[in-house]
């Protein structure tokens, strides 16, 4: 199977060409060991990424259907995280919430065929971004793995006021392309904000599912890595 007649080809950035869970922990780690948490009371770095990861998923949920604002979600995960451990400590959490987005996004790893598969598609369509990442944040993501040449459009949800599945954002991000549904591809990691809500606006999805996960869902195509998007294009 080959999708023909497709001009556009839109990507998600995190967890689909950025790999956010590598360049998170590395972050958390050197928070860990600059804070001195240890000292603190929390013994076990890795519990405490773990538990970090779960209270940032339950707040990023939150954020997502607009139930709390950007600043509080930069403020509470941390705060959260340490009131686990007895720390109850604002100024702390504060700090820490201010290295996290200063040091994560300058982070470059990449999931294995990033670049190459860009190379390979940058001569045949146009590239585009689609992502529910902070603005400024995503920005600099592309920026220090330099993948900002590759895009012509990067759309955030900070720009449309509205998230992903909306179908607003898929309508404002065809209309910067100067693209149309039908032209047009998505491809993303998370089956129902990303695939689902696409594939709802009438756009063709790629389900990016590295870790093979089972579901019943029905899109357009899956893939495990990137490199199978040759045989896609």
């Amino acid at each position: 199977m080959k999708f023909v007649l497709k001009k556009h080809i839109f990507f998600d950035l995190d967890r689909t060409l950025w790999d956010f869970e590598t360049n998170s922990h590395e972050t958390l780690l050197e928070i860990y060991n600059k804070y001195n948490l240890r000292e603190l009371g929390i013994e076990s770095c890795i519990e405490f990424i773990e538990e970090y990861k779960k209270i940032n998923e339950r707040l990023w949920e939150m954020y997502r259907v607009d139930k709390i604002s950007q600043k509080d979600l930069r403020r509470e995960r941390f705060q959260k995280t340490l009131e686990l451990y007895n720390i109850c400590n604002i100024d702390l959490s504060e700090k820490i919430g201010e290295d996290y987005i200063e040091i994560c996004p300058r982070k470059t790893k990449l999931f294995p065929g990033t670049i190459e598969i860009l190379n390979y598609l940058k001569s045949k369509f146009y590239l585009h971004i689609i992502t529910n990442g902070f603005h400024k944040t995503q920005h600099i993501k592309l920026e220090f793995s330099n993948l900002t040449p590759y895009f012509q459009q990067v759309i955030t949800s900070e720009q449309v006021a509205v998230k992903k599945p909306h179908p607003k954002i898929f309508e404002f991000a065809l209309s910067q392309a100067n693209a149309n549904s039908e032209d047009s591809v998505y491809i993303g990691d998370d089956l129902e904000i990303d695939i689902l809500g696409c594939q709802n606006f009438g756009i063709d999805g790629v389900y990016f599912n590295p870790k093979k996960i089972e579901h019943q869902e029905n899109p357009k195509y899956e893939i495990s890595c990137l490199s199978e998007l040759k045989k896609l294009f």
